[in-house]
């Protein structure tokens, strides 16, 4: 099905584009009534990924109710490793929690490679998604980077250190690199099967990234994320790795088309840095929408002054936080949307 706005397409393989793209990583969530009222249905939030048509009409609800130029399914990255033999509970309050966690060779053999065939529920949100969007615009699939998975599967939880995970790797490489090849393996068949069922492109998204010093970084993650890029052939490729300022360069030569930035991460240094043949996504600070709206709009005028209108999608350098109102989250888009269009 032929697209009726491709911009966002585009701009990722590095063409012109009429103005810059824009849409909001954490856009189908809290901040809309719409999402709510749906999850206030269900027994919480796993129920609602796993439910095909109700995770498709929270996809669809920001292209209608914010004016984004791209969808991102509604899913979780934990998924992964629940497909894998790694079942986990979201906990209101608390987060994600394990039951159970990868510690031992004998926890490591009872993981499997998940296939394609794993997560038959988001491939189907996928479908019933493009069908609904009927070609307004792309799909954006999505998945955790290995070593941010990791993280959860060794620690069993949220953290602000992921010590036990970080420990794994002074004390036992060996094993975690065997654990971080079969998350990425699975990253890869799970990545397929949302292209196949009509994602338009992908984004990996490495949350923990900015805890692990650059040598480690490069050696635990950018190299299964690599692995990642290099397998996905079919679609663009976004890679964003929260906090690896380091790593820019390294991150620069990855086989992806675009680079996100977090809030954090100077433009102009990214872009000497990462290389003019990618595209860079971001990078307003989220917190930058509880101001008023002539100060948001001031700072989305000097955030794509700075990009330039090519090779530039338009994004926060976050997920935007579950209190913002959404009349700001319209007010950053509409901006980019009026600004580029005019410079």
């Amino acid at each position: 099905m032929e697209l009726k706005n491709d911009l966002l397409l585009r701009a990722a393989r590095g063409e012109k584009t009429e103005r810059t793209p824009v849409w909001v990583m954490r856009q189908a969530g809290r901040i809309l009534k719409e999402y709510r009222e749906v999850r206030g249905r269900l027994s919480g939030f796993i129920e609602l990924v796993q439910t095909p048509d109700l995770a498709a009409e929270v996809t669809i609800q920001p292209v209608d109710i914010l004016g984004v130029d791209a969808a991102i399914i509604f899913s979780d990255i934990l998924v992964i490793p629940e497909a894998m033999g790694l079942p986990y509970v979201m906990e209101e309050g608390t987060g994600p929690i394990f039951p159970k966690t990868i510690q031992s060779r004998a926890d490591l053999d009872r993981l499997k490679v998940a296939d394609e065939d794993s997560l038959g529920y988001v491939t189907e949100a996928i479908k019933v998604t493009k069908r609904e969007l009927n070609g307004r615009v792309p799909l954006i699939g999505f998945a955790g980077a290995p070593w941010t998975i990791f993280c959860y599967m060794v620690e069993g939880k949220g953290s602000k250190t992921f010590s036990l995970a970080r420990k794994m790797l002074y004390t036992h490489p060996d094993f975690a690199h065997t654990l971080l090849d079969k998350i990425a393996d699975s990253t890869i068949n799970y990545l397929k099967s949302q292209i196949t069922a009509g994602a338009d492109i992908v984004q990996v998204f490495d949350s923990w990234a900015g805890i692990l010093p650059a040598v480690q970084y490069e050696q635990f993650s950018l190299k299964y994320i690599s692995k990642i890029a290099d397998a996905i052939t079919e679609v663009p490729v976004i890679v964003f790795a929260k906090g690896a300022y380091a790593s820019r360069k390294s991150i620069g030569k990855v086989n992806c088309n675009v680079v996100g930035l977090d809030w954090n991460m100077g433009i102009q240094e990214s872009k000497a840095l990462i290389g003019a043949d990618k595209t860079l996504q971001g990078n307003l600070d989220p917190a930058t929408l509880y101001a008023d709206f002539n100060k948001i709009k001031l700072a989305t005028r000097k955030m794509i002054d700075q990009f330039g209108k090519d090779k530039h999608i338009a994004n926060l350098g976050h997920g935007v936080y579950p209190d913002i109102d959404p009349d700001k989250v319209k007010c950053f888009i509409d901006e980019v949307k009026e600004y580029s269009s005019r410079n």
